[in-house]
């Protein structure tokens, strides 16, 4: 839909929770439009907090001349939401609440705020030293997939992984919130911005001219301080036969 076609963000996002929500408790706009960020194909997305609901849920809509992604939360559910993103390291929930502009509240939208701002600057639970091996070991074995392939179809999408999987690593033995599709990017360069150009350049000159040189540097590089590439060795599950 044509964005001259659009009501003003804070005007949509007020005029849409008035006409769905009237008798919610807290209402919020999130997203890349509060981030300045939003583009042609930008959505609302409206997080609600309502005690009268018996169960969270997540429902897509357009009106006012938007793409409105709308979260609807009671009083408590929101926190179980808080919940698996810190166990997945991904704070898609929190993210939002935090950085939400309030269009609606009844006196709970600082305490839930609060909450959000305080398990962002928390960070993610610290890898173990088991976990890291693992990520290692399946780092590796990309990696050696993508030395040794010469079809260009299946590199392509072996790089993709590895690219996801090397990103996850960085931010992860950094206890970093990680990402998933263009929150990699952002995820690495509120990370670093240095190495978050570094990790790009090295994914674009592969899938520009097809030369792996880039991205090998920059994977041994990475796994360096962690020991290296890892295979020899490596045993997941193995079960000791008692003497």
């Amino acid at each position: 839909m044509s964005s001259f076609n659009r009501l003003d963000p804070m005007d949509a996002a007020q005029k849409f929770f008035g006409k769905h929500f009237p008798d919610c408790d807290g209402a919020l706009l999130a997203g890349s439009v509060v981030r300045g960020e939003e583009t042609e194909t930008s959505d609302l997305d409206v997080v609600i907090f309502d005690k009268n609901l018996p169960s969270s849920y997540r429902e897509s809509l357009i009106d006012f001349g938007w793409n409105i992604e709308v979260f609807v939360h009671n009083l408590i559910s929101y926190k179980e939401f808080f919940k698996s993103d810190y166990e997945r390291a991904r704070p898609s929930m929190p993210r939002m609440v935090s950085e939400g502009i309030v269009l609606k509240d009844n006196g709970i939208m600082e305490s839930i705020k609060n909450e959000a701002k305080e398990l962002l600057a928390k960070g993610p639970e610290k890898w173990s030293t088991e976990t890291i091996e693992t990520k290692r070991y399946f780092i590796t074995d990309a990696l050696d997939d993508l030395i040794g392939c010469n079809n260009r179809a299946e590199e392509i999408f072996i790089a993709g992984t590895l690219a996801e999987l090397v990103s996850e690593f960085v931010l992860r033995t950094n206890d970093r919130w990680v990402g998933a599709s263009k929150w990699i990017v952002r995820s690495l360069r509120e990370f670093d911005m240095e190495f978050a150009d570094c990790f790009v350049e090295a994914f674009d000159d592969f899938y520009k001219t097809g030369n792996k040189n880039k991205i090998i540097q920059l994977v041994d590089g990475i796994l360096e301080s962690h020991g290296g590439r890892l295979f020899e060795g490596f045993s997941l599950g193995k079960k000791l036969e008692k003497s």
